[in-house]
């Protein structure tokens, strides 16, 4: 018998369709600075100097994680995509930068075009929604590397900010408001354990009826994409002083928002200031939780914690709400010493 790439498990003529099938998606998120069309050995981005004349660029990488589990027991497969845009964007922009392209890498063990489409189409719905350019990627085919309708999903950005521009934390002064702009859900962390709750402690399956959203099964709940904060802040960085970001990702508030304050400052938040979504409310009592752990793990309702001047704090909510992003007030600044904690007031 003759053998071939086909017969060892790679398809490359699957890799081709694939490519054609997303250039459509892709071309979406094109941005004026893109020099070349998918499907080349790179990208090619030449950055707008009279915008950026002393520009820093900025990378960042990450990946979806276990959430991946419930797009593969759902067949839901559009969102993770919005995801794993998400977790590098939103990263990028906590330091006052704008992403300019992103790039992913899709690995599965056999490639089927139609399915590997539809997540690719998710990454170029996040790149819209974040109005960077999805400027080229990987599609891997490891026969035997993957059980049967699984992937394996990661990818990278990279953003610019002028220098003099940076968002770095160090501008943060004791009084400041600490604003929380609101999270859609899980997003794309601590689904270890919100699995172990929801599968094991719970008994549920992916498909009963969500305990928390009316005609929503619990997969669809627990796969609600994470929220791409880019736009919204882009547009306020223009019009108040924002003197820190953190996006709440793994660690929570808890371990999260002091990343990115001076040593000798904490926050002191204020638990009445948003409720905390029904979701989170219902995981803590089904897997028995300790609040504290809820906080260092989960988001629990805020996905992006942003630290102004108080005095510029109504003007920051003015411009969030405008850009259709929904926050608050929820702490404040505070100079502690070595025996204070760094964050007080959560739980």
């Amino acid at each position: 018998m003759s053998l071939d790439y086909r017969k060892a498990g790679v398809d490359i003529d699957a890799g081709a369709d694939l490519v054609d099938l997303i250039k459509p998606f892709a071309e979406r998120t094109r941005r004026p600075e893109n020099m070349a069309s998918l499907g080349g050995f790179g990208g090619l981005f030449k950055l707008d100097l009279s915008r950026f004349s002393k520009p820093i660029l900025v990378g960042a990488t990450d990946g979806v994680g276990t959430k991946l589990n419930l797009a593969f027991a759902t067949g839901i497969l559009d969102t993770v995509g919005i995801d794993l845009v998400a977790m590098n964007v939103n990263d990028i922009v906590t330091l006052g930068a704008e992403p300019l392209f992103f790039l992913d890498y899709y690995a599965t063990g056999k490639l089927t075009p139609a399915d590997g489409a539809t997540v690719i189409k998710g990454i170029a719905k996040g790149c819209e929604i974040s109005g960077c350019s999805l400027l080229g990627g990987e599609t891997a085919e490891l026969p035997g590397f993957y059980k049967e309708g699984e992937f394996e999903l990661a990818g990278f950005s990279v953003g610019v900010v002028n220098d003099g521009d940076v968002v770095d934390g160090t501008k943060v002064q004791a009084g400041d408001a600490v604003i929380g702009l609101w999270s859609s859900g899980l997003h794309s962390n601590g689904y270890s354990l919100a699995r172990k709750i929801a599968f094991e402690a719970a008994g549920m399956k992916v498909d009963d009826p969500s305990p928390v959203d009316e005609g929503k099964t619990l997969g669809q709940t627990m796969l609600e994409p994470t929220v791409i904060y880019v736009k919204p802040i882009l547009a306020a960085l223009k019009e108040v002083q924002i003197n820190a970001m953190a996006h709440i990702t793994g660690g929570g508030l808890l371990e999260n928002v002091p990343r990115v304050l001076p040593q000798n400052m904490g926050v002191v938040f204020d638990r009445s200031a948003w409720e905390i979504p029904a979701l989170f409310k219902w995981m803590q009592k089904a897997g028995n939780v300790d609040w504290k752990e809820m906080f260092r793990v989960f988001n629990c309702g805020v996905g992006m914690a942003v630290i102004v001047p108080a005095d510029q704090a109504e003007q920051a909510l003015k411009v969030f709400a405008d850009n259709g992003m929904g926050g608050a007030v929820i702490g404040h600044t505070e100079t502690i010493d070595a025996d204070t904690p760094a964050v007080r007031g959560l739980f």
